[in-house]
């Protein structure tokens, strides 16, 4: 069976990039509203929603549902594309979140909901399409469930000498690195170029995109 270049650490690491600057973006530049972290998002709307004030409540529960369509739409995708030849169901994931990136750039601080949304949107494909790298299961737009894995690894091999986890946790390590890399550009990028900021995460999901149609190896069933 092949194995996907999708599944690989380079462009595990790229899409990291790209989810830490996302979250940065939608923070920093659209309202402090985290496009990635749902958690946040949920908690911030509970409190909201408890005091009666409907408005910023809705702030949060956008993105929260733009997230669950995205998590939708690439399970939809990957059922009616993974029998596609030339193009692997993820390639048309990414392919998607590029385009919506690269529109959030044009759209006005007084419409920071619709960015936010969509934002979230492409957080959610991304989060369902790319679950496994070099067959860890990681997410490439948040941290929690990664320094989990790291550090859980990290004991487990120190007690019992497992190579599995060694590598388990130096991949959970370099996608949080990654995240909080593309986080501190997203910010540096912001202070420079305000909302066109979230063209470089569209073009780095663009060049993930290509990059997929390189072969990674062969393995055995």
């Amino acid at each position: 069976m092949r194995k996907q270049m999708s599944e690989s650490l380079f462009i595990g690491t790229l899409l990291a990039i790209s989810g830490g600057l996302m979250d940065s973006y939608s923070y920093l530049y659209r309202g402090q509203v985290f496009a990635n972290a749902q958690t946040g998002n949920v908690l911030l709307f509970s409190i909201h929603l408890s005091k009666g004030e409907w408005e910023p409540a809705l702030h949060y529960a956008f993105p929260i549902a733009a997230f669950l369509c995205g998590v939708a739409l690439a399970a939809f995708i990957c059922y009616f594309g993974r029998h596609l030849e030339r193009l692997h169901w993820r390639q048309i994931c990414v392919l998607f979140e590029a385009v919506v990136l690269f529109s959030v750039a044009w759209i006005p601080q007084s419409a920071n909901l619709l960015a936010n949304s969509l934002i979230s949107l492409a957080c959610g494909v991304q989060v369902e399409a790319f679950r496994k790298i070099e067959d860890v299961s990681v997410a490439t737009t948040m941290c929690i469930g990664n320094l989990r894995t790291a550090m859980h690894s990290v004991i487990t091999c120190d007690l019992v000498g497992n190579r599995e986890d060694k590598h388990t946790a130096s991949i959970s390590s370099v996608i949080v690195i990654a995240f909080a890399f593309g986080a501190v550009m997203g910010s540096i990028l912001i202070r420079h170029f305000g909302a066109y900021a979230v063209c470089c995460g569209s073009i780095i999901l663009l060049g993930s995109f290509f990059l997929m149609f390189l072969p990674l190896s062969t393995r055995k069933k």
